[in-house]
């Protein structure tokens, strides 16, 4: 992740807080999920509100159709703001960012919204594990559990302290372990070492 480009900022402190979830629009991203947990969270009067960020991919047999989130934009439970280019500026305008999703390889959504210093509401699944680290810089969720993943969210909505910490974590775990910087330095450093080895194996 660019740690430049997806700078540190501080949450926006007028009105509900917002809670994020950008990705493609796929049923297995954790779309029902969220809208459930929007709901639960709704009912109990919490005051938030949820923003799906994001476009559909008609090639995906998991993808939600347009008619279906033009839906769930309609409804008073969340949010759908399509596609943006400008994510830096909309995890700027988010409190907490939420991927529930069944599976991952490395989420690059969650690299960046832990560089932007966001804490993070995931579930507990290969890919979302490596970056996120329950209680330090988010908390981890069972997948497909509505209730689990609305209870993490409210315990992150009520506790502003709890989310500035974290984000504050998230952003040295970023830079620590996934800037593009560091990786490139690395990278390069492993070359060097197999070039020398090889070089080593030659002359012998």
């Amino acid at each position: 992740v660019d740690i430049d480009h997806y700078a540190l900022t501080p949450e926006p402190v007028n009105g509900h807080p917002i809670v994020l979830m950008a990705s493609r629009m796929l049923w297995d991203k954790g779309v029902a999920e969220f809208v459930e947990a929007a709901k639960i969270l709704k009912s109990q009067n919490l005051k938030a509100r949820f923003v799906l960020v994001g476009d559909t991919d008609l090639a995906n047999p998991a993808a939600l159709t347009h008619k279906e989130l033009e839906a769930l934009d309609d409804s008073s439970v969340v949010e759908w703001w399509r596609w943006r280019g400008d994510m830096p500026h909309v995890f700027s305008q988010s409190n907490i960012v939420c991927l529930p999703s069944y599976r991952e390889g490395l989420p690059k959504v969650l690299l960046e919204a832990a560089s932007c210093g966001r804490s993070i509401v995931a579930t507990d699944v290969p890919g979302c594990r490596e970056i996120v680290k329950d209680g330090v810089n988010g908390l981890l969720v069972p997948p497909r559990n509505t209730h689990a993943l609305a209870d993490a969210i409210k315990a992150l909505i009520e506790d502003p302290d709890r989310r500035k910490v974290m984000g504050q974590m998230g952003r040295e775990i970023a830079a620590r372990e996934f800037s593009d910087k560091m990786v490139i330095v690395e990278t390069l450093a492993l070359y060097r070492t197999m070039l020398g080895d090889l070089s080593l194996k030659a002359a012998e």
